[in-house]
């Protein structure tokens, strides 16, 4: 299990070393002067080239890409051009919105999903197997910003029950700042739901005719006492996997529902850095969401191997 999770390891550096370089040079290569952005259309050449000279933006490719992989190493992702801030104290107080959103948002798949899955590889055939699944499908088809602004409609504009965007800090009143983030919870985690519904009867209906729930049968338990001693943990094994993909899809993907809801979170941060043309802010936030996507592909590979141990036996020597 050591070697496995080495070797896990190993592949989570290469991949965000190779990350890293994408990211730098993709960023690189886009057309605009930082320098010339802060300053504006009537500076002149002299005082720009002064500006790129104090940003560091006059070295050559290669040693600012190391000086900035260095520097990450240490903590120290840069200072963001337009906000005059150490891009870490950004991105920090920024997850204290996201990995809130993203979590929620999980919890409310899951608690979600897996019951109707469950519920229908049970009644599979039947009329409510039928409605689970067109609904899941449905789920899956309609985009979460559009369900946000129908649950904004809703909650917040018609009924009144929910603030229909901003955030409160949590210092200030965590009852608000958690009743902030239930609508982009929401919308976040229908389409998760949705699929994590779909997996879940399709393991499980695979799971209900393998030998060993005929044997649990044949001792006497009912179909619904072997599905559940025997059946619903391994029909988890491939929900594993779409966990720890979903999970990394709702901490990477709250940019649109955090603009749609006004958060001030990591996504927003971004999108506004991107508008700004703030490169240094952009490449430390994006790596920090590239850092949060491997280490939880590379925890759900870990306990993916916890739970079968088969996959820990092929990746042996």
């Amino acid at each position: 299990m050591i070697l496995f999770a080495f070797r896990r390891f190993l592949g989570f550096a290469v991949t965000l070393l190779l990350a890293a370089i994408v990211i730098f040079w993709l960023l690189d290569l886009l057309p605009g002067d930082p320098a010339q952005f802060i300053l504006g259309i009537n500076a002149t050449p002299d005082s720009v080239a002064r500006l790129r000279a104090q940003m560091g933006l006059d070295a050559p490719a290669h040693q600012r890409f190391i000086d900035w992989v260095l520097g990450m190493l240490r903590g120290d992702f840069g200072t963001s051009y337009t906000q005059r801030a150490p891009v870490a104290e950004l991105i920090w107080g920024r997850l204290g919105v996201t990995l809130p959103l993203s979590i929620f948002a999980m919890v409310i798949s899951m608690a979600v999903g897996l019951p109707l899955g469950i519920l229908a590889a049970r009644r599979r055939g039947k009329a409510l197997d039928t409605v689970i699944m067109v609904t899941a499908q449905t789920g899956v088809a309609i985009p979460n910003f559009w369900f946000g602004m129908l649950l904004t409609l809703l909650f917040a504009v018609t009924l009144r029950w929910l603030p229909p965007g901003g955030f409160t800090p949590w210092d200030e009143d965590s009852g608000a700042a958690f009743r902030g983030l239930i609508l982009p919870s929401l919308a976040l985690a229908l389409p998760q739901a949705s699929i994590l519904a779909r997996v879940m009867r399709t393991a499980l209906v695979d799971v209900t005719g393998q030998d060993y729930i005929r044997t649990a049968r044949a001792k006497g338990l009912t179909m619904g006492e072997a599905v559940w001693r025997h059946g619903v943990r391994n029909a988890l094994l491939p929900v594993l996997t779409i966990l720890g993909l979903q999970f990394a899809y709702l901490v990477a993907g709250t940019i649109i529902v955090e603009n749609v809801f006004y958060l001030p979170g990591l996504g927003r941060l971004i999108f506004t850095a991107i508008s700004e043309r703030d490169l240094v802010l952009v490449r430390g936030a994006t790596v920090i969401l590239i850092v949060a996507v491997t280490a939880t592909m590379l925890l759900t590979d870990i306990a993916y191997a916890l739970v079968d141990p088969r996959l820990r036996e092929r990746s042996a020597p």
